[in-house]
């Protein structure tokens, strides 16, 4: 697995290392030694798939609020889309930044999304499909979003948005001002 840094603090993207022959090739997804010696954790307690029929479906930003705070990777299964992770640890140097990259199932990408960063995608393509283990419980009480085009976040989504849930248009904008990143 090689691993790269982003711009925001604790957050990675990893690429597998395909190891291939005649029949195709193996690579690993997970593996908490390698997560371990870039200080990282995964304690998975749920996996969760998400398909999306159109290109432009927009789901996020959502995170979880401590004590539910919770650490995703996610995997493209099938189609592409553009992720995007958020920082809101007001302890990090890179709190109020994002970072987006194009994770699909041709790339096999994976992003790492650490505790108290929120996290949403756009679809690149129709029939999309994400899988994503998390390490904490879905907690209803716990659920906090932000809104997806929030002014002082500027996220600049790459291609047209079109489908959005209603719950994720109510989100509250943020008091964000400082400069955002672009990974």
């Amino acid at each position: 697995m090689r691993f790269t840094e982003t711009a925001l603090t604790g957050a990675y993207l990893i690429d597998p290392e395909p190891h291939g022959d005649d029949r195709g090739f193996f690579a690993r997804m997970l593996c908490v030694d390698e997560l371990a010696a870039h200080g990282l954790g995964m304690d998975i307690v749920q996996v969760n798939i998400s398909y999306s029929a159109e290109a432009g479906t927009l789901r996020g930003l959502h995170y979880q609020a401590p004590p539910h705070a919770e650490a995703k990777m996610i995997r493209c299964t099938r189609g592409a889309i553009f992720d995007v992770m958020v920082d809101l640890r007001p302890d990090s140097p890179t709190y109020r930044q994002w970072v987006g990259t194009e994770c699909s199932a041709e790339n096999r990408r994976l992003a790492y999304v650490p505790e108290g960063c929120a996290h949403g995608f756009l679809t690149l393509t129709s029939d999309t499909e994400v899988l994503y283990p998390v390490t904490a419980r879905y907690t209803p009480r716990a659920e906090r979003g932000l809104r997806y085009d929030d002014p002082a976040l500027a996220i600049d989504w790459p291609a047209p948005i079109r489908v959005v849930s209603d719950k994720d248009r109510a989100w509250p904008l943020c008091p964000l001002t400082t400069p955002t990143n672009r990974l």
